[in-house]
């Protein structure tokens, strides 16, 4: 990541409240999928539920991709 890159993503998330809470989204499923990451074996609803936050993850991470590239434009 660029310093021009940080300086665009530090601005979306102090001007667009949308970016903001997908970024501080995605930081909070991050703790949650390394807390899961920790341990050694996961119960079948444990691992349902991990699955479901990755796709959370990574649908806000689609989401926060797009609003960066509208703005670039």
């Amino acid at each position: 990541m660029d310093e021009n890159h940080s300086a665009v993503v530090q601005r979306l998330f102090d001007e667009n409240p949308r970016y903001r809470r997908l970024y501080e989204e995605h930081a909070i499923l991050e703790r949650q999928l390394a807390e899961w990451d920790t341990k050694k074996y996961l119960s079948p609803e444990e691992e349902l539920e991990r699955r479901k936050v990755q796709k959370l993850k990574l649908a806000g991470k689609d989401e926060m991709e797009q609003i960066l590239r509208s703005w670039r434009r």
